[in-house]
């Protein structure tokens, strides 16, 4: 997990854009100890992971809250037989869309 400090150095954007990455769900981040981190699996060198947006905007349309989506996104899924972040990264991003059809509640 990576902090807003070394986030702002490894994508070379001010605290005011990250936070705008955010906010426009190019990045997720969750509090730890009232800290906000971003899974560095949620970026690509020094972008954030380009399928992760569309990702997270269909997770974000099935209910799911920036928490709820990080956890779904690093934990295994058994539909995709790894977790949905490598998915995207391998570039799968169409079975990770599959899978979150049946989010929606």
């Amino acid at each position: 997990m990576l902090g807003i400090a070394d986030l702002v150095d490894r994508l070379g954007v001010t605290p005011g854009r990250l936070h705008r990455l955010i906010e426009e769900h190019y990045l997720a981040s969750v509090r730890i100890d009232g800290v906000m981190r971003v899974p560095a699996e949620f970026l690509q060198g020094d972008e954030p992971l380009p399928p992760l947006r569309g990702t997270l905007l269909v997770l974000h349309d099935a209910g799911f809250s920036e928490e709820e989506a990080v956890i779904w996104l690093l934990a295994e899924n058994a539909e995709l037989g790894e977790r949905p972040v490598d998915s995207l990264q391998a570039g799968r991003k169409s079975a990770v869309r599959r899978a979150t059809q049946s989010l929606a509640f």
